[in-house]
């Protein structure tokens, strides 16, 4: 499967645009928020460590989705995997994930969360449907355990 990598270099010619690609997404470290319209990847999507992903409207790939800053979409995060952010997590409507999810703080969303939704298994484990993050705000979490190592800053 081919990788699409996004650098220093070439970083320009995907800002604000539409991207779709058939194989992985790699956005390198150290290049901030790197904004789009849309995201959709066939595999995963990783941005390295300094780097984040915003999308004004959606943000999908049929494998997981990693950032080592934040994950922003204006409408839904949908993963086939599981979805994972050093800082936050953020979807307008909804986020979807085949398995977990973890934030390492404020896991933001406006109407529904689906956890361990991985319908190509038997059976999902408890770990597999957790949802890890500082703190939760806005929609319902339908499917999944939420788990929120912050209860002081929900106050």
């Amino acid at each position: 499967m081919e990788t699409l990598r996004i650098t220093r270099e070439n970083v320009d010619q995907y800002r604000n645009t539409k991207l779709e690609f058939n194989g992985h997404i790699e956005i390198a470290a150290e290049l901030g928020i790197v904004a789009f319209l849309s995201l959709k990847s066939s595999s995963y999507i990783v941005a390295e460590a300094g780097s984040g992903i915003k999308a004004g409207y959606g943000i999908e790939a049929g494998g997981g989705i990693k950032a080592g800053w934040g994950i922003e979409a204006g409408w839904w995060i949908k993963a086939g995997l599981s979805i994972e952010a050093g800082l936050g997590i953020k979807a307008g409507y909804g986020i979807e994930a085949g398995l977990s999810i973890t934030c390492k703080t404020v896991l933001k969303f406006s109407y529904r969360l689906f956890a361990g939704i991985a319908i190509w298994k038997r059976t999902v484990t408890d770990a597999e449907k957790t949802i890890t993050c500082k703190r939760c705000e806005g929609g319902t979490v339908e499917y999944g355990t939420l788990v929120e190592t912050d209860k002081k800053a929900i106050a």
